[in-house]
């Protein structure tokens, strides 16, 4: 059975690693679109992309505070053939978004040992993977706990770094540099037209890839205290600290360094770079937070990604086992099918990872905008602590936003051949398969009644 367990502080902490857990591949970002670019990114999508979902997500939880959160609201608006979609693709995404965080663990870990062994990586990874699982087994209240221990690790490490970076800031962040990167100070320049679409196409990805999982949290909704109230008030506190961790750290970064020398992983020696005598102290705080950040992620992911087969098998829809609980509360056969399916899809490229992960994300995200926007209609009354102040054309404009970007996301990848296509043609042929397998599962015999 069930246990509310989680207050609204460890709401907030397991939400802050939902999404963000820290500046974390923003210095890849600034390496591939310029310093410009980047901030411009990162500045307008809060307002397009995160506040919209944010808003619409709070009233969803609200009114639908239940285990499951928004596989649990597409089933109310549309029926259980759509619940099934919004959970497959669910877990497709939840692969390739759980194979990122080990690989930047031993990103992080190179700082220390560097030219490790493709082994000892897929061993490393293997046990990040597994030591986070033992933490789900405890319960949600022991994730709770150990993701607001490493929120506030990961936040103090960058606020050191830029507390020593200011005395060193010697130009503005954006100085020397053109609106695609280049300019004198480095990087390449935008060259053909075909490299351009494919830097904006990862760009887009990996800037979205920052604001993305708002809705993550809902699944454990029958884990929370108070949920209602619980689930929005985490929102509204953890979006502006998310955007204040982003700016507060790259700024100061970008006026203290060379930004044409930051690459994927190179937190530790822009810190380094950045921070003059304490360079080393404050380097390796830097990368001992990379790893914790990316073990937080892998945890507080887990216990989110863990109670969709646990709902889906309540229903009928996947095999009842995964639906047993032990004595905690805990989805025993849920974390421990979720994990054996994550410990195969390390060690990939990520760029590859972090388009197929967005494309994936944002096609379920608009599944649960769009039964917003259903309920409003279907059941006026139906309604939570929290509701938006405008009606169902307020809320179809309001959702209109995030699915313009969308639209530029999987514009841009299909108009690049190089690494995006690649990965949005296979997440679209993942999900087409999930009318089929929906089909099969139906037709199974001894399956429970689909409601």
């Amino acid at each position: 059975m069930l246990k509310r367990t989680l207050g609204t502080i460890a709401l907030m902490a397991v939400m802050f690693f939902n999404v963000s857990g820290g500046p974390f591949s923003i210095e890849g970002l600034v390496a591939a679109l310029g310093p410009v670019l980047a901030i411009a990114m990162l500045g307008i999508l809060p307002f397009i992309w995160a506040l919209p979902e944010t808003l619409i997500v709070a009233e969803l939880a609200s009114m639908l505070p239940e285990e499951g959160g928004y596989y649990t609201w597409v089933r109310r608006a549309f029926g259980p053939f759509w619940a099934f979609q919004n959970g497959w693709i669910t877990w497709l995404y939840s692969c390739v978004d759980m194979a990122l965080y080990p690989v930047l663990f031993n990103t992080y870990l190179a700082w220390f040992v560097p030219g490790m062994p493709d082994g000892a990586r897929w061993v490393i990874a293997l046990a990040v993977i597994w030591g986070a699982t033992a933490i789900n087994l405890r319960g949600a209240l022991n994730v709770g706990r150990v993701s607001m221990v490493a929120g506030v690790f990961v936040i103090t490490a960058f606020a050191a770094m830029v507390a020593f970076a200011v005395p060193h800031m010697t130009h503005l962040p954006w100085a020397n540099a053109s609106l695609l990167g280049g300019g004198e100070s480095g990087g390449e320049s935008s060259g053909s037209e075909k490299s351009v679409t494919s830097l904006l196409a990862v760009g887009l990805s990996t800037a979205l890839w920052n604001y993305i999982g708002w809705d993550n949290a809902s699944t454990v909704s029958g884990e929370v205290k108070d949920p209602s109230r619980s689930y929005p008030r985490a929102l509204f506190t953890v979006l502006p600290l998310i955007v204040f961790v982003y700016f507060a750290t790259m700024l100061p970064a970008l006026a203290a360094t060379n930004w044409s020398t930051w690459k994927e992983g190179s937190w530790p020696a822009i810190a380094a770079a950045a921070t003059g005598r304490a360079g080393p102290f404050i380097a390796a705080w830097v990368a001992i937070a990379g790893m914790v950040s990316a073990l937080a992620l892998f945890n507080a992911l887990l216990l989110s990604y863990s109670r969709i087969p646990l709902v889906m098998a309540a229903d009928g829809l996947l095999p009842k086992p995964l639906a047993v609980m032990d004595a905690r509360g805990t989805p025993r056969n849920a974390v421990l099918a979720s994990a054996v399916c994550y410990s195969v899809f390390v060690l990939l490229p990520f760029a590859k990872l972090v388009v197929a992960d967005v494309v994936l994300y944002a096609v379920a995200l608009l599944m649960e905008l769009a039964s917003l926007i259903a309920l409003r209609r279907k059941e006026p009354e139906l309604r939570g602590v929290f509701r938006l102040p405008f009606g169902a054309r307020g809320v179809t404009a309001l959702a209109a936003l995030p699915a313009i970007v969308l639209i530029a996301l999987v514009w841009l990848s299909l108009a690049d051949g190089d690494s995006a296509l690649p990965a949005v043609i296979g997440s679209i042929v993942a999900i087409v398969l999930g009318v089929p397998l929906y089909r099969w599962r139906a037709s199974v015999p001894g399956t429970a009644e689909i409601r």
